[in-house]
């Protein structure tokens, strides 16, 4: 049944007009009054059954019918912040991290970045990612979408955590924190963070991060793990990480 993402208040029994991207996504499909479909949003958690009543030419509506409580996230939260990649590997990235169940992703403006971004250009790539975040959950089954969070430089994610501003602060400020290194002294990851709590991951870019952010994390809590033997690309390693550590 086809599912799609619905970030407005719901309730059984009512009618509304579906979000403009929802709407744009039944008809693509060329859903008719009657079809049944599944809605979800990031407020109440579960999904909703519903179905089509109106087809218009811009508009879409819905009735809402029974809400199921069901919930597919991952057992441990892995908050990732992740070096941006070049193009589409961070798109892929967010993809395939929002269907292993990332708990949410900050992009990393690393030294060694290829895709430098700010102003109206790094406004674009966030809304970009998280839509790329919302229409994986569409796609896997999750009802809540991981926040794609803007992206930023190391120093000033730690700067803005250390003052209590930053996304996920609460979460984050007790989370395991584990960075993806090839220095010597590394422990195997489960060796790393034992237990189910939850986990910040950094890795980097293609290259790595530097020495100098290397450095900045170890200072700040941060524990060098490794993945093992194997060099892996920069969009792989941090999705290793999260096979092994949300799903076990």
């Amino acid at each position: 049944m086809p599912r799609f993402h619905c970030p407005v208040d719901l309730a059984t029994g009512v009618d509304i007009e579906l979000p403009a991207g929802a709407a744009r996504h039944v008809q693509v499909l060329r859903l008719q009054p009657g079809d049944a479909i599944t809605l979800f949003g990031d407020r109440a958690g579960g999904e909703w059954s519903a179905s089509v009543t109106h087809m218009g030419r811009s508009n879409v509506r819905v009735q809402i019918g029974a809400h199921h409580a069901i919930e597919r996230e991952a057992p441990r939260a892995i908050h990732l912040l992740a070096g941006i990649t070049a193009n589409e590997r961070m798109d892929w990235l967010v993809e395939k991290a929002t269907e292993l169940g990332v708990a949410s992703i900050t992009p990393l403006l690393a030294e060694r970045s290829v895709l430098k971004l700010k102003g109206e250009r790094a406004d674009k790539k966030l809304a970009h990612w998280q839509a790329v975040a919302v229409a994986a959950c569409e796609q896997c089954g999750r009802n809540r979408v991981p926040p794609v969070h803007p992206a930023r430089s190391l120093a000033d994610w730690l700067a803005a955590q250390s003052a209590g501003a930053v996304e996920d602060g609460a979460t984050t400020a007790i989370a395991t924190r584990l960075l993806l290194s090839l220095r010597p002294g590394t422990q195997p990851l489960h060796a790393a963070a034992p237990g189910s709590g939850p986990v910040l991951f950094l890795s980097g870019p293609e290259g790595g991060l530097s020495n100098a952010e290397e450095d900045l994390a170890l200072q700040h809590g941060f524990a060098p793990a490794t993945l093992g033997a194997r060099v892996l690309r920069a969009e792989t390693a941090p999705l290793a990480a999260l096979a092994a550590l949300a799903l076990g």
